[in-house]
């Protein structure tokens, strides 16, 4: 086998060092870090392609349709969708799943409007402009959640349309969710029999459904479509998603393809077939209870931050049921440093599995050094 030239192995090397180094300041973005996947390892020496529809075999049987299917059982499980009238997929990541609801909607609805707050995650428009679809933006309340008397207000204009809503469960910058009951509330009051909920549940959605009263956003409360990302809360080395829709929609999409022996009812051709393992071993690994428990351990460390960060006069809150902590934005360098998104004067620290009392500690102190210096400097 060829070898790098040492040039490359050098330059190889360097940014794998870096990579390492980086990964101790990562505490702005909602990935987890803390997965162990060695066993896995074989794998990756094989081309595994989950090509076309999870629930139907193909010829091309290098693999992972079987455990892919028992993600998706999981998910529907979970998110309690209708037994017999559900399907799903693995995606590569939120996006991709919020494309999907919206391209399922759009078959359903072809004349509709699409709702979607201001803070809805950038690939919701992105999504919307690819698939040529009419939207209208709605206000937001100061917490990040939709502002439920514009949506009405709104929709009593398009009454005469088919509504379809994007409901965020969890927006990026201070993880807010949207009511799914709330506007249910609303559709009926418009008299807007055909609509569409799409829940962007990429960060909260799985870890909401696991606790006892988080849950207002599934299928049982109203919701057509959920898409989560799978290297959020449960973490894979690699970005990946589920997205669990109504069966009899599916169906509007699907076609036949004699070249892969099977139905392409998802998004892109080739699926990567690595991720469905790496979440299948996390799911059997940890169970539902462990899940749970991994839900209940971030958001006490979200609680604690919160309150560390106020008691060294750092302005912090957090949304309720939220592992995202929001606070006034430092120095551009300390943004930079510990990889924190902001927005406005407005930064966030989420406490994804992973994140320990130590880390948050280091956090801090290093916050509280940057304050020094900048008073010693301001004295000076």
């Amino acid at each position: 086998m060829n070898q790098l030239q040492a040039a490359d192995a050098i330059r190889l090397k360097q940014y794998m060092q870096k990579a390492v180094d980086r990964s101790k300041y990562f505490i702005g973005y909602p990935i987890s870090q803390d997965f162990d996947y060695r066993e896995l390892y074989p794998l990756l020496g094989l081309p595994l392609n989950n090509v076309g529809d999870p629930q139907v075999e193909s010829t091309y049987d290098l693999n992972s349709r079987s455990i892919e299917r028992e993600v998706v059982d999981f998910f529907t499980e979970l998110f309690n969708a209708p037994v017999k009238n559900s399907w799903g997929y693995v995606t590569n990541g939120g996006s991709e799943g919020n494309l999907y609801g919206l391209y399922v909607a759009r078959e359903l609805y072809p004349n509709a409007v699409v709702y979607y707050s201001e803070a809805t995650h950038y690939s919701v428009q992105k999504n919307i402009h690819l698939l040529n679809m009419p939207s209208i933006v709605i206000r937001c309340q100061s917490n990040g959640e939709m502002d439920y008397e514009d949506l009405n207000q709104v929709m009593q204009l398009h009454r005469h349309q088919p509504a379809i809503i994007i409901a965020n469960i969890g927006t990026t910058m201070m993880e807010a969710k949207d009511s799914v009951p709330a506007i249910k509330a609303i559709l009926h009051n418009c008299a807007i029999k055909n609509h569409y909920i799409h829940c962007d549940g990429a960060l909260a959605g799985t870890y909401l459904a696991l606790l006892d009263d988080a849950n207002d956003f599934d299928f049982s409360h109203g919701a057509d479509s959920i898409a989560i990302s799978g290297h959020k809360f449960i973490g894979s080395p690699i970005p990946c998603g589920v997205v669990i829709v109504k069966k009899n929609y599916r169906d509007r999409i699907g076609k036949t393809i004699p070249y892969i022996g099977t139905i392409d009812t998802t998004i892109t051709g080739s699926r990567n077939g690595h991720s469905p393992v790496f979440l299948w071993h996390a799911i059997k690994r940890m169970g539902r209870e462990g899940l749970k428990q991994r839900a209940i351990n971030s958001l006490a460390m979200a609680e604690y931050a919160v309150q560390q960060l106020n008691s060294i006069g750092c302005n912090a809150w957090k949304n309720e049921n939220a592992i995202t902590v929001v606070f006034s934005a430092p120095s551009k360098e300390f943004c930079q440093k510990w990889q924190l998104a902001t927005e406005g004067d407005w930064t966030h620290m989420i406490c994804m599995p992973g994140i320990t009392k130590e880390k948050v500690d280091e956090f801090l102190n290093d916050l509280m050094e940057e304050s020094r210096l900048k008073t010693a400097m301001a004295e000076a």
